[in-house]
């Protein structure tokens, strides 16, 4: 049996609440290009918004769609102020894009500019499970968190030190 080699996300597929909301919050405050719009036999539509070389997120909006269920199936948005970052088994916690660390606290700026909460930069180790706001002890990612405006819980990472280098300072 030959293995799969999966090479890449090619997308993925969230679901929306609010199109116009959606469509600002991905064109104009993430910079992704929107590439298609399909309509549904239910009324409702496909969206597809291109990120960076072929990679998308796509999103449906259904006009009968259960209302969202924070907790369940997402984040809650007070999750920062409570600890309780619980979600049900198969839901979908977060989305993490890749980023350069130099951009980090000018991406982390521009959004808190926008009025959209971020969290304080994390820093996140590769051996030890949690997450620390220090930066005095060497990680594997720093990074912080954001909400989109259907409360999809975003994550902006940034590689601190190639892996080879982590484990010899672990």
């Amino acid at each position: 049996m030959i293995p799969f080699q999966v090479r890449e996300i090619h997308h993925i597929a969230l679901v929306c609440k609010d199109i116009d909301r959606t469509i600002d919050f991905y064109t104009n405050i993430m910079g992704f290009n929107l590439t298609r719009v399909h309509t549904l036999s239910d009324g409702g539509k496909h969206y597809s918004f291109e990120m960076s070389h072929g990679i998308e997120i796509a999103f449906f909006w259904f006009p009968n769609a259960p209302q969202t269920a924070p907790g369940i199936a997402s984040v809650k948005p007070d999750a920062w102020q409570t600890g309780n970052i619980t979600t049900a088994h198969a839901s979908m916690h977060h989305l993490a894009f890749t980023v350069l660390l130099e951009a980090l606290e000018e991406y982390r700026n521009q959004l808190e500019t926008k009025d959209i909460f971020v969290t304080p930069v994390l820093h996140q180790k590769a051996a030890r499970f949690g997450q620390q706001s220090e930066s005095d002890n060497p990680s594997a990612t720093a990074s912080f968190y954001f909400f989109d405006p259907n409360g999809i819980l975003l994550e902006f990472a940034a590689n601190v030190c190639e892996s080879s280098n982590l484990i010899s300072q672990i």
